[in-house]
């Protein structure tokens, strides 16, 4: 009798691979701008890039107050990224209506994005056609929400 094994890796999020390819880019995060918007240098030029699936509390949006929690998630990603080296994954609609670049962010082989969610520091925020990781984001968001993780223990419904 021959016995097979086979093992079956399960990636977390924050460990998924980021694909290679025209569809990224290395950069080096020169500002973050708030939780979920940062100013990145990619080949000698500078980008505004916002984080794709996850939308933080606002802190800089004219017009809106700073929102419950906004402030730690900017202090969050600022002290998790800013100056660091990142590779950026871009999603189907590369720009959004402010020109700025829509992308996964990876931190070495971390998957940024859902750490946020993750922590209780962001909502999950689906926009077709950028809806690669939009279940894995809605799933994070429910556990950090019944946790009463971050925002959710902090800011109400």
């Amino acid at each position: 009798m021959l016995l097979v094994a086979v093992a079956l890796v399960v990636l977390r999020p924050w460990e998924e691979e980021p694909t290679a390819g025209p569809a990224s880019a290395v950069a080096r995060v020169t500002r973050v701008v708030d939780g979920d918007t940062i100013e990145a240098r990619i080949g000698g030029r500078e980008e505004d890039v916002r984080l794709i699936g996850i939308d933080t509390p606002e802190t800089v949006k004219p017009g809106t107050p700073v929102q419950c929690f906004g402030e730690r998630a900017s202090h969050f990603t600022k002290r998790r990224l800013t100056g660091k080296r990142v590779r950026l994954v871009f999603g189907v609609e590369r720009r959004d209506v402010y020109g700025r670049l829509l992308a996964y962010v990876y931190l070495g082989r971390r998957f940024y994005n859902p750490t946020l969610v993750r922590r209780g520091l962001a909502r999950s925020l689906t926009i077709p056609p950028n809806d690669r990781f939009a279940a894995r984001f809605q799933r994070l968001e429910r556990d950090a929400a019944r946790a009463g993780r971050g925002l959710w223990g902090a800011c109400g419904p």
